[in-house]
């Protein structure tokens, strides 16, 4: 028991066992939580909403992980026992081949491992966690993001329809018409809203780089 807590206490893996402590804590807590009918995780709100451009960096590597899709709560559990998981391993392939691996530079590596695994995982457990409920998104929010013309084509006389899916991967159907300066947007372009009037949506033609990055996000 020693042996092992020596280990565990180990400078180098140090970040990692107090990352598997704070999870322990947090999922006894809840868990204790739950038995009287509360809980910890309704504190952080049920869902995280992620209100982000996709070219930011912070907000779109928290969609990339699937922030929005499951409690906050439990993506942060998963992220610590993934990030505790990935630097114990890590180090253990050091101290297999005899290299000491400082705990900031083991640290920095676990979590760029950590991330993909964290992406995949919390999309497994979305699909499994009950969602009988469906959570409100304000409108003002779609106004940057890129949608698909399925009523039209667009243009500036009669409004038609685009649809696109917010954060928590509902589906929406909006009115809108093509800006003054655009050209006719058919059926099936990929579109930009780009703002909103009092009756509709304004959107332009979607710029290719902004297109493959929604694509990316839904592979």
């Amino acid at each position: 028991m020693s042996a092992l807590t020596d280990i565990l206490l180990a400078p180098d893996v140090r970040p990692f066992a107090v990352a598997a402590a704070i999870m322990m804590a947090l999922g006894g807590i809840e868990l204790l939580a739950m038995l009287i009918g509360f809980s910890i995780g309704e504190l952080f709100g049920k869902e995280v909403a992620v209100d982000v451009d996709h070219g930011n960096g912070l907000g779109g590597l928290f969609l990339w992980i699937n922030a929005g899709r499951l409690p906050l709560l439990i993506l942060i559990i998963l992220a610590l026992g993934v990030f505790s998981i990935t630097g114990f391993f890590l180090q253990g392939l050091a101290h297999g081949v005899g290299i000491s691996v400082p705990a900031s530079i083991a640290a920095l590596a676990a979590t760029a491992g950590s991330i993909p695994i964290i992406r995949v995982t919390s999309r497994s457990i979305a699909r499994i966690i009950p969602r009988d409920e469906t959570y409100a998104v304000d409108e003002a929010d779609f106004i940057g993001h890129v949608a698909e013309v399925s009523i039209g084509p667009l243009d500036q006389g009669l409004p038609g329809r685009v649809r696109l899916k917010d954060v928590f991967g509902n589906w929406h159907s909006l009115v809108a018409r093509a800006s003054p300066e655009s050209t006719p947007l058919p059926v099936g372009a990929s579109v930009l809203l780009v703002d909103r009037d009092a009756k509709s949506f304004i959107a332009i033609s979607a710029p290719a780089d902004l297109i493959a990055q929604q694509r990316s996000d839904r592979a």
